[in-house]
């Protein structure tokens, strides 16, 4: 692999700025100077430096980001700011949100550059869980509960798996799922003649936003990796 690849590949920056790093000297391979971007390396071997810290090298990114109202759930769009707008200045190839929040929904967002893995934690195969606080526009009938857990019929005739629906209060609720069908949770209660007005997500695939603010983001350790790749067995 080219060591400018390689760099690239860590997210440090632009391939053309890293190209300033073997210009300015900053840039080592067993502790020997490197000048030239085009140089072979052996990532599983060679010890890379970049201002004397060694750069691992990462195939696959995973980060959880809590979406803020507002931002759609794309790579590009001509009207709104999507959610991939938080991570442009890591230049990771290939980086996208798994699955869809809509703009006013916020809450947890896989976002990762591992496309066998996203592409199958949203396929109704993998039984991901994912858990929302919703409020809606009137009061909370408790016989939703039963409903719930009996397969929402929605206005397509689509019948929805067993959810799991929670009263906290007259208008406020959790719904814990294990698919992802287009605005689910908004077309499952609009089947009960009600709609929703706040939306967020608490949990996807046991993960949560943790501290994060609206906007902010975490990257993902080792053991919340292995968790995730889990789902691929």
């Amino acid at each position: 692999m080219r060591i400018d690849k390689y760099l690239s590949n860590a997210g440090l920056a632009s391939r053309s700025e890293i190209k300033c790093f073997f210009k300015d000297k900053r840039v080592t391979v067993n502790d020997q100077l490197v000048i030239q971007a085009k140089r072979q390396i052996d990532p599983n071997k060679d010890i890379i430096k970049v201002d004397n810290i060694v750069i691992q090298y990462k195939p696959y990114h995973y980060f959880v980001l809590n979406k803020p109202k507002g931002y759609v759930s794309a790579n590009d769009d001509d009207k709104y700011p999507t959610v991939m707008k938080f991570f442009a200045s890591l230049n990771i190839k290939g980086l996208t949100h798994v699955g869809r929040l809509d703009k006013d929904t916020t809450g947890v967002l896989l976002i990762t550059n591992n496309g066998k893995l996203a592409h199958f934690l949203i396929s109704p195969k993998s039984n991901v869980k994912k858990v929302y606080s919703l409020t809606v526009d009137k009061d909370l009938d408790a016989s939703l509960v039963e409903a719930f857990k009996q397969g929402v019929k929605l206005e397509n005739n689509e019948v929805c798996r067993p959810a799991k629906l929670t009263i906290k209060n007259a208008r406020e609720a959790t719904l814990e799922l294990t698919e992802g069908k287009y605005h689910q949770v908004k077309r499952m209660m609009r089947a009960f003649h009600y709609e929703v007005i706040a939306l967020h997500r608490d949990e996807f695939a046991s993960l949560t936003i943790q501290n994060c603010e609206p906007g902010e983001y975490y990257e993902l350790d080792e053991k919340q990796i292995k968790m995730l790749e889990q789902y691929l067995r």
